[in-house]
């Protein structure tokens, strides 16, 4: 195979998998919502509920089937998440300032704004203000998989933008997570924590190479974690900083790069199997009997505008700023209806919202469920309507063009890249 065709390859296996894992955990969110909502609701709400493992965490309690998810299941989400962010960092699309200025700008303002909208909604009810960055959050998988449904009506560039972004994002709500939903600190395990990173650091510089080794110390730093009072989680993207990567420039898949091999052998289960699971065990909210009242109450009113209005001001308004005062380029192939048509997509909250919004209410069922009622309302609508909008939006000029040359995939007007450089 030609140097030329490889990262062709790979751009495509990259795109069409999260788009089919994204397709996955919307029917997996739909089923959910059915089976919470029949006569199987309460043998649902058993089996999320049910006692299936020991006492790891004094705090947590016994472990249920949606604590293992919730806490150990997408631990490995997030070290997934924390691969991609550190090979676009040193490798990728994000290796150089430039690059991701644009990325940074629109991510930024795509948190900010959905975070203030939310607090205009619901800040000034007691109790709800520490809610704030439930909207804040974008599903890259979900958005995927709603792009994927429009074949090639949707550019190559835009889909970039949209990895590019959510990466950016995802960097975001984990320092939201860090910094604004941890507990009370036990500082041994968190010393403890502390010590298993600076060894696998040590391993990194030391040349160990066998991901085992990794993996094993991998463990043992998330349950240090979930004894610390940071949310267990956080294991993953931290792990992930100590993976060895070896830069490949024109060959971003190489099979000696330990981090290259990680990501590819995680990716298929966390697409396919983790967040599906979490998707299927935390949608299932019962709606029946909830009236116009409790659906349009601040909380869930708050999220739903965040994600629906927010995202769509935040990134788009940031993007057209940033074209109209030179700071970058827009994307080529892609109009201006198109990319307002992304930036609704990017209100698509779900995995992450979800997540967030669970940490945010501990020990208060009723408002994780109405926080929950915000969050499918506002990525559903975000969904249907980027959908809509971006299927109905006349396509670029150039588009044809560019699709077919979009193996030099071209993010921005007078930036032109070889795809070597922007896919893993």
């Amino acid at each position: 195979m030609s140097s030329n065709s490889a990262p062709r390859s790979v751009l495509r296996d990259f795109l069409a998998s999260e788009s089919a894992g994204g397709i996955l955990l919307i029917f997996a969110a739909i089923l959910a919502m059915i089976v919470a909502n029949s006569t199987l609701g309460e043998a649902y709400h058993h089996l999320v509920h049910a006692v299936t493992g020991p006492t790891l965490s004094d705090k947590l309690g016994p472990m249920t089937v949606h604590l293992w998810v919730n806490d150990g299941l997408m631990a490995v989400f997030f070290l997934l998440v924390g691969l991609e962010i550190k090979r676009e960092f040193v490798d990728g699309r994000l290796a150089s300032w430039d690059r991701r200025r644009l990325p940074f700008i629109a991510a930024a303002a795509g948190m900010a704004v959905p975070a203030l909208l939310y607090l205009l909604f619901a800040g000034s009810t007691p109790g709800l203000a520490q809610g704030w960055a439930i909207p804040a959050a974008t599903d890259i998988a979900f958005a995927m998989g709603v792009l994927a449904l429009l074949g090639k009506r949707a550019p190559t560039s835009l889909k970039l933008f949209l990895v590019t972004v959510a990466i950016v994002d995802d960097m975001g709500a984990v320092a939201i997570i860090a910094l604004f939903y941890t507990a009370q600190i036990n500082l041994v395990a968190l010393g403890a924590a502390a010590a298993l990173l600076g060894v696998m650091f040590a391993c990194n510089r030391g040349g160990v190479r066998h991901l085992l080794v990794y993996l094993l110390l991998f463990a043992c730093l998330w349950y240090a974690m979930l004894l610390s009072g940071v949310h267990a989680t956080i294991a993953g993207v931290l792990a992930a900083m100590t993976i060895p990567l070896d830069r490949t420039p024109g060959a971003p898949d190489s099979q000696a790069s330990p981090l290259h091999r990680l990501e590819h052998a995680l990716h298929p289960w966390v697409a396919f199997a983790i967040v599906p699971v979490f998707g299927f065990v935390n949608a299932g909210v019962d709606i029946r009997g909830l009236g116009s009242d409790q659906l349009l109450s601040p909380l869930p009113l708050g999220i739903a505008a965040g994600l629906f209005l927010g995202k769509q001001v935040g990134i788009f308004g940031s993007v057209w700023l940033s074209v109209r005062l030179g700071i970058a380029g827009k994307l080529r192939g892609a109009t201006w209806r198109q990319i307002h048509a992304v930036a609704v997509l990017c209100g698509i909250g779900f995995t992450m919202s979800l997540f967030i919004g669970g940490l945010a209410f501990p020990g208060a069922p009723e408002l994780v469920d109405e926080a929950k009622i915000g969050v499918l309302a506002g990525s559903f609508a975000a969904a249907l309507i980027g959908y809509a909008l971006l299927r109905f939006a006349p396509p670029h000029p150039d588009h044809d063009g560019v699709e077919a040359a979009s193996e030099d995939e071209i993010v921005a007007d007078g930036d032109v890249r070889d795809t070597s450089e922007v896919v893993a």
